[in-house]
């Protein structure tokens, strides 16, 4: 539903909430057409209710008020005596029409002014502890800080398999949800079960007419504190629906899935609105120039390692040169070729490192040729592109007019028809959009190029384009926690990437250790001070 649509719906809401419960606001000492104003009703509500009137402001919030709605139905009952657990279980799966059947059935009903004040059960106190809790940790999982955690290899080394991140959206502002039913704190599955954790109906063919979809969310995004920079790292929806699609993405297909429910996905922004982007031989290029990394990104590359036949220990080549992949065939044997070559993901310096090894005759970088196509964005054969000799490319800018015709569409048209909602056909030599020839397209809002720093292993922009704003969700901070997999006891937890900056200079550096003083000094502190106050 767009805007206007719904406004439309919760004027409808009001109404039905007056002729629920306007005898409960008589009973309750106030005027039945109170009930019945927008917004004031509600307010009027919490004071019936006894509660903080900033509780409406969390009636309005996208996924909290799925929480706070059920809770707000529950005190309105019990602030008329009806307390049964039989009471609560009615409320909740009539969708609080039970209270449309008190207002008009029960006569005996009386108003308990100062409920609060009446001792609560101990089961009443845990209950309300507990969800206090969890609409406090939704809000703040929505809105302020996500935890993420690293699944696969295309950020290595810079990121690695089994980082868990807390991620900011605030910085780039944090995006109201788009799916309004949907489980809190939970993506697009229940854990475990594998089912839908949203309500939404993913057949294609009803999507627009499905009754589900029409309560969609419009975008809206909160400001930001600060823009996305030329190579900062970032978390965003991927563009297709699921990681089975990204394999077999092609720009014509249509994806329905929410944009808030597609896969999380964090790469480095190596293009923003506006820039020229082209890579040569492996290395990126914006707007002409090699932009400088971060001293904390380690790009990797494909290395062919050649040793004549002479092996080198997995555990040299781990724990020496930092190789991570590529070593090993499927059978678990090192992965030295007939012809006595190792094929390494190794950055640049860690190359130089293995080609002074005393065995190691030559090493090269293996780079896709020039002229190859690799079935890249934009999935012209004729051009030629592959992940190693892309471009040049333009990456839209909002506001920005790009000349539109035959040659250029493919680059621009799921931009238009998909990220943009327009109708696009191609009569003849003619593109028309929305029913109107166009020779030219304005953007309407700002797209950024994302890539892997492991840059010959990272399903990326160069297979699926640009990635809208609205795709993007926030930016990673911080490292709370790191485990290796391949790792033996202690050594599965990476101790010096665990509260560990994301953005910081060089090796990352934990402050565990400091975190640990400060917690020791404030329970030492808060000792003292209470001892004081004995004495």
């Amino acid at each position: 539903m767009n805007l206007s649509e719904w406004l439309i719906f919760i004027l409808i809401l009001q109404i039905i909430h007056g002729l629920s419960t306007w005898k409960l606001y008589l009973k309750a000492g106030r005027k039945p057409v109170e009930s019945f104003i927008p917004i004031y009703n509600l307010i009027i509500l919490m004071k019936i209710i006894n509660r903080p009137r900033w509780w409406v402001i969390l009636l309005f919030v996208p996924i909290i008020n799925l929480l706070v709605i059920p809770v707000v139905w529950i005190e309105t009952i019990r602030s008329f005596g009806k307390y049964s657990t039989l009471d609560t279980v009615l409320v909740v799966l009539t969708l609080g029409f039970y209270i449309t059947y008190l207002n008009y059935t029960d006569k005996k009903l009386t108003y308990i002014e100062n409920r609060d004040l009446q001792p609560k059960t101990k089961t009443e106190d845990t209950v309300g502890s507990l969800l206090f809790a969890i609409i406090v940790a939704t809000l703040v999982h929505t809105y302020f800080v996500q935890p993420f955690t690293i699944p696969s290899s295309s950020m290595e080394k810079t990121l690695l398999i089994g980082d868990y991140l807390f991620v900011s959206k605030i910085n780039f502002g944090a995006r109201t949800p788009m799916t309004a039913v949907a489980l809190p704190m939970v993506h697009d599955s229940i854990p475990f079960t594998g089912t839908k954790s949203y309500l939404f109906n993913d057949d294609r063919s009803q999507k627009e007419t499905s009754l589900q979809n029409k309560f969609q969310l419009p975008y809206f995004r909160f400001p930001a504190i600060e823009n996305i920079k030329r190579n900062e790292i970032v978390v965003f929806n991927q563009p297709a629906d699921t990681l089975r699609d990204m394999d077999n993405f092609h720009p014509d297909r249509n994806y329905y899935k929410p944009i808030d429910k597609k896969t999380n996905l964090v790469k480095r922004c190596v293009g923003v609105p506006g820039d020229s982007l082209e890579i040569r031989e492996g290395n990126v290029y914006i707007n002409g120039k090699i932009p400088q990394l971060p001293k904390s990104a380690e790009t990797q590359y494909n290395f062919i390692i050649d040793t004549q036949g002479a092996t080198i220990s997995q555990d040299v080549l781990v724990h020496r040169y930092g190789a991570r992949e590529g070593m090993k065939y499927e059978n678990g044997s090192f992965a030295l070729t007939n012809t006595g070559e190792y094929y390494l993901t190794l950055t640049d310096k860690e190359a130089a490192t293995i080609a002074n090894n005393p065995v190691v005759k030559s090493v090269k970088k293996y780079l896709s040729p020039k002229g190859k196509d690799e079935g890249v964005f934009p999935h012209v054969p004729s051009l030629g592109w592959n992940i190693d000799n892309f471009g040049p490319i333009y990456i839209p800018k909002k506001g920005a007019t790009i000349k539109l015709d035959l040659k250029t569409l493919p680059f621009y048209k799921r931009i238009i028809e998909e990220y943009e909602q327009n109708n696009i056909k191609i009569q003849g030599n003619e593109i028309v959009i929305n029913g109107k020839t166009s020779t030219s397209y304005t953007f309407k809002q700002d797209y950024y190029w994302m890539m892997g720093d492991n840059r010959q292993n990272s399903l990326d922009a160069r297979f699926w384009g640009y990635v809208p704003f609205d795709h993007v969700i926030g930016k990673p901070v911080f490292i709370w926690f790191s485990w290796d997999k391949e790792g033996s006891g202690i050594n599965k937890v990476r101790w010096n990437r665990v509260f560990s900056v994301v953005n910081g200079e060089g090796q990352p550096k934990s402050y565990l250790v400091h975190f640990l003083i400060l917690i020791a000094l404030y329970i030492a502190g808060d000792k003292i001070i209470k001892k004081r106050r004995k004495q």
